[in-house]
């Protein structure tokens, strides 16, 4: 079951549009943008259909035009935009789509909907169980409202092969009773709700940072939750300490928070690929390493491997060691394609730009110009990079900028390293390139 989140954000998104707090001006500074939570299942199922999500298919490449069911929360406005049913309809043979949800958010839809349209819709209470398409659904109580009792459901999803996640957005904290429906559930994924950090007191009706872990408990203590089920926050809002303060809260709590784009393939494990690159001192390490924040177990891949002999080299090296955490696992290894293949935690890879001159170097192609050993390499570096297992992060140099190099070496240099960036880059779930030590999201 492939899951890709069109946004993890709360009603506002986060950061909101209207503010200047810490947290929201953290999120502008790292242009870590979530728009309002809803997903995309299997390229077919929609969990929640607000206002931003369309919007967020097409900025994260994702297409809804293979989308034939929609299962609906409730009827706020951040979970269901009705409006965008006269969009899909102006599209030549869409074809047909069924709305399942709560009687109340599917009369919200009804006016929005032609006679000649397609649309179908199925209300559903909690307790029901309904096949949709290829997937098994079991509707669960949400404690939330919009205008009364039993207008906003949550929803437990099983997939053709098998993989289980519940989505569980808008809640409060449930009743203990409520758990009896998910004992033994053992989900792949759960995807719940945290939208006010430590400002419970503002609704009964989300959870916060404590109710959040008195759910995540609730569910380890009737088996839904296991060790390993990936546990991830979603409906974020700006009462939430920043996203790497945020994100170390969440890990002990056996959690993570979602990012907007985000691709989970439940049973197998495909991780997130960021490729950062920008010019020299443009602050592409320390961006680098802010992305893994309050991770513990990351792994940092000097890529150029060990230089002998080089006072510089080491003082350089030194200074990015005082500066990460101590917990960082350190590798000296030009092998990065073997690191990557290999990995069961979070890796660091900086930078291309050095490893690429050591591939160089070992094959001794500065002179000859013999490049089909140094681009065999690549290919096997991209093809690790595909396919790691873990959240990936890896650093590069943007050198085509400038003046043509003088030398020989200096311009294949130049050419092999901007082939390799923007190999790395169209396989890359996120690009970004750093200027003057401000991060500009190309992708």
């Amino acid at each position: 079951m492939k899951v890709t989140l069109l946004g993890t954000g709360a009603a506002d998104g986060w950061p909101n549009a209207f503010c200047r707090c810490d947290s929201c001006s953290d999120a502008r500074r790292r242009h870590d943008f979530r728009a309002q939570t809803a997903a995309l299942v299997d390229n077919a199922l929609m969990l929640d259909f607000g206002s931003d999500a369309p919007g967020s298919a097409v900025r994260h490449g994702a297409s809804l035009a293979d989308v034939r069911h929609v299962l609906i929360t409730h009827a706020h406005a951040d979970h269901l935009a009705p409006q965008s049913l006269l969009f899909r309809s102006w599209v030549d043979g869409v074809g047909e789509l069924e709305l399942i949800g709560p009687a109340d958010a599917l009369d919200v839809c009804r006016p929005w909907v032609g006679p000649d349209a397609g649309v179908r819709f199925t209300p559903v209470v909690a307790g029901d169980q309904v096949r949709v398409g290829d997937h098994d659904v079991r509707v669960l109580p949400a404690r939330h409202q919009v205008f009364r009792d039993g207008d906003a459901v949550l929803y437990d999803v099983t997939g053709p092969d098998g993989m289980r996640l519940l989505w569980a957005t808008d809640t409060g904290v449930w009743p203990d009773d409520w758990f009896d429906a998910v004992t033994g559930a053992e989900f792949d994924a759960v995807f719940l709700e945290e939208t006010f950090g430590d400002r419970e007191d503002l609704s009964d009706g989300h959870l916060g940072l404590p109710g959040f872990a008195t759910m995540v408990a609730a569910l380890r203590g009737v088996g839904a939750v296991v060790d390993s089920t990936d546990v991830v926050a979603v409906h974020l809002g700006h009462h939430n300490p920043p996203v790497g303060v945020l994100r170390e809260r969440l890990r002990d709590l056996g959690a993570r928070p979602g990012r907007d784009g985000e691709v989970l393939d439940l049973g197998e494990s495909v991780g997130r690929r960021i490729f950062v690159t920008g010019g020299a001192r443009s602050g592409k390490s320390r961006y680098a390493e802010g992305l893994l924040a309050g991770v513990d177990d990351v792994v940092y891949v000097a890529a150029g491997g060990p230089r002998a002999g080089d006072p510089d080299w080491d003082r350089r090296v030194e200074l990015h060691r005082e500066r990460r955490p101590a917990s960082w696992t350190t590798v000296e290894d030009t092998e990065v394609a073997g690191v990557l293949r290999s990995a069961r935690h979070p890796v660091l890879v900086d930078c291309l730009g050095t490893w690429l001159a050591a591939r160089i170097d070992h094959h001794d192609a500065w002179e000859s110009g013999e490049l089909d050993a140094v681009r065999s390499d690549v290919e096997d570096l991209l093809d690790a990079w595909r396919s790691c297992p873990v959240p990936v992060v890896a650093v590069s140099n943007e050198v085509g900028s400038g003046v043509v190099p003088a030398t020989a070496s200096g311009r294949l240099f130049r050419d092999e390293l901007g082939r390799l960036n923007a190999e790395m880059a169209d396989r890359a779930d996120q690009v970004v390139m750093m200027v003057a030590g401000q991060p500009l999201v190309v992708r």
